[in-house]
């Protein structure tokens, strides 16, 4: 075999130099996938989220539906319209303290947002922290008395805790706000259960 000419040798030498200096300048793999991400969220519209987002929802895929509702609370979507949409997913997938935690995060941004308070006194009850439940829904009706859905929510929490005075007051309010609301028969109900039977005024055989 003859042996390579000089003028091979340093082709060679030329097209490695050349190679190893596109793969010194190259980004790693890791800084493309960075700058593809960055791309794709730099083209990204809060709207396009959200209607990917109730794609999403439509088909049943609630994990992506939540993803994409995040993403765009994160773009800097509507909170008014995005909120209520991202927690009801969660809740439809029993995640309750994932959307608690939503909810959390919003008020603290923005505490004077009396139904999303609302949702979140009902999502405390949800998971069963009735001290947590009752100072939101209290909050609530301090801020909106005539809140109808909130005077029966608290009356059944402090009815299930045994505070039958409170749930009296409170069940009365919602009749009185909303007397052929969607909980008026489950209100009377209650309320005629708290009646203690009259008693007898025959005498004694």
């Amino acid at each position: 075999m003859n042996a390579a000419s000089p003028a091979c040798h340093a082709l060679r030498a030329t097209v490695a130099a050349v190679l190893l200096l596109a793969i010194g300048c190259a980004p790693s793999p890791g800084d493309r996938v960075q700058q593809n991400v960055k791309t794709w969220k730099s083209e990204q519209k809060p709207d396009k989220l959200v209607a990917q987002a109730r794609a999403f929802w439509s088909v049943g895929d609630l994990t992506r539906a939540e993803e994409y509702f995040a993403a765009a609370l994160d773009m800097g979507g509507d909170e008014a319209k995005i909120l209520p949409a991202l927690l009801s997913v969660c809740v439809q997938d029993g995640r309750y303290r994932v959307a608690i935690s939503y909810a959390e995060n919003h008020l603290r941004r923005h505490p004077g947002d009396v139904s999303a308070r609302f949702v979140l006194g009902t999502l405390y009850a949800a998971v069963g922290d009735a001290p947590g439940a009752r100072t939101e829904l209290e909050k609530v009706l301090a801020a909106r008395p005539s809140e109808a859905q909130a005077h029966f929510a608290l009356a059944v929490l402090v009815r299930d805790q045994g505070d039958r005075a409170v749930a009296e007051a409170h069940f009365r309010e919602y009749l009185r706000l909303a007397p052929q609301g969607a909980y008026a028969e489950e209100a009377r109900a209650s309320l005629l259960q708290a009646v203690p039977p009259a008693e007898s005024t025959e005498s004694p055989p």
